[in-house]
């Protein structure tokens, strides 16, 4: 078991995008995630050859696959924006992240549904939502596009399984979609894991109406929110709301087994120790 999971965290690129592998391998991860420019501003100067031949190369000296590398987008979009200027302005910032992991050989492109701004129905956003990754998967290749669920805070979508779901239905090129599954987010939408019992109950429900097959990655973060409070506030493993029982069945639930398992975990400095940590909750 022990070798079939994939634990790391979401690293710095301080310095160059080139840094994340090592400071993944820093910390004994093996896997991560990082931002491939900077996550509050729009736009980014182009990865040149050099930047990318060195992101590679420090991707093999770290050991970690492409496959483990869980990279996020940009804070700022919003691809269920109403607002037509604004969606476009996203999508156009959406498809040069693709192609930013595209050139850095990496798989997946994790992001947030987006938000109604109040302005619409949470289904109409949804559509929105999909309208969006249609046009971006047909304007770019190979990289899956993950969607994260998420808290449910303000008019943000995606709280509910059955969002993730509704979006995946509308998107036309199945093969290029997939979800992440944050565990405080999840947590604070109203879906509890902190016993086994309610841990195969959530997992049984995202499984009917998402499906592992589209699972590619996890967010493993405690929450300082309390259940079904809508507020998204990670907190380390085992000092939240969620407790260690949670991420123990997550461990040692195989269908869990292969994809990044990335911490998002309030206390960088404390990472290693709860990768430490998780590992040690497998049973043999």
């Amino acid at each position: 078991m022990k070798h079939l999971k994939f634990v790391g965290a979401h690293v710095s690129t301080a310095g160059g995008v080139f840094n994340a592998p090592l400071n993944a391998k820093e910390i004994g991860a093996k896997a991560f995630a990082l931002f491939t420019k900077n996550q509050r501003q729009w736009w980014a100067r182009p990865l040149t050859e050099k930047v990318i031949g060195r992101f590679k190369e420090n991707l093999k000296k770290a050991g970690i696959s492409p496959e483990m590398v869980l990279p996020h987008d940009s804070y700022l979009i919003n691809l269920g924006s109403p607002d037509g200027e604004k969606r476009r302005k996203s999508l156009e910032a959406f498809i040069d992240e693709i192609e930013r992991c595209c050139q850095l050989g990496l798989k997946y492109l994790n992001f947030h549904p987006g938000s109604s701004v109040g302005k619409v129905s949470e289904e109409e956003c949804l559509k929105i939502v999909a309208e969006s990754v249609n046009e971006a998967i047909s304007r770019t290749k190979e990289v899956i596009l993950v969607i994260e669920n998420t808290a449910g805070q303000g008019n943000t979508v995606g709280y509910r399984f059955e969002h993730l779901a509704r979006i995946i239905e509308l998107v036309e090129n199945k093969e290029r979609i997939g979800v992440c599954l944050d565990t405080c987010h999840m947590f604070a939408a109203g879906y509890d894991i902190r016993t086994k019992e309610a841990y195969e109950k959530t997992m049984k429900e995202f499984d009917e109406i998402v499906g592992f097959k589209y699972l590619k990655g996890m967010h493993l973060n405690d929450a300082k929110s309390e259940l079904g409070s809508r507020v998204d506030r990670h907190h380390s493993i085992g000092k939240g709301k969620i407790g260690l029982e949670a991420f123990r069945l997550i461990m040692n639930d195989e269908r869990l087994n292969g994809i990044p398992l990335i911490l998002e975990t309030i206390d960088p400095s404390i990472w290693k120790e709860e990768i430490e940590l998780l590992y040690s909750l497998i049973e043999e």
